[in-house]
């Protein structure tokens, strides 16, 4: 049996809200602007809807867990973070509420690699320097 136009609508739109409050609620916590990070049940209660509810919906709308989308975030802010080299891999941890190790394993899981390899694919990534000479050179990983 097929889910009436009327609900599947009802599912994007919810699946839409979630991602537009998660988001922005990812932008704030990154700007220092929310003290931590909101649990999914937080997320749900600010659209007014019960988290299995949300869960649910996003699921069935998406194919996903709402906490995927979630930690996708995490996962591309955590990237960016790490492009900055004066950071240890330990203070973006911090930064996004993990320990080392269970970052480590998280990164790891939604990116590839470790944050210290994906640190170093950046710097091998890195464009061509320019001497005082003007000539390219590159730069190598040690």
């Amino acid at each position: 049996m097929e889910i009436p136009k009327k609900y599947r609508s009802r599912q994007a739109e919810i699946t839409e809200s979630f991602l537009r409050v998660m988001h922005a609620h990812m932008d704030d916590f990154m700007a220092g602007r929310a003290p931590e990070m909101l649990h999914l049940k937080d997320l749900a209660g600010v659209l007014c809807l019960h988290p299995v509810h949300v869960s649910t919906i996003v699921k069935l709308h998406t194919g996903f867990h709402p906490c995927h989308f979630y930690e996708l975030r995490i996962a591309e802010e955590a990237k960016a973070l790490l492009a900055d080299a004066s950071l240890a891999v330990g203070e973006v941890a911090g930064r996004l509420t993990y320990d080392t190790s269970n970052f480590t394993k998280f990164f790891k899981l939604y990116v590839g690699m470790t944050p210290t390899a994906y640190r170093r694919s950046l710097s091998l990534s890195a464009p061509a320097l320019l001497p005082a000479h003007g000539k390219p050179q590159l730069r190598l990983a040690a």
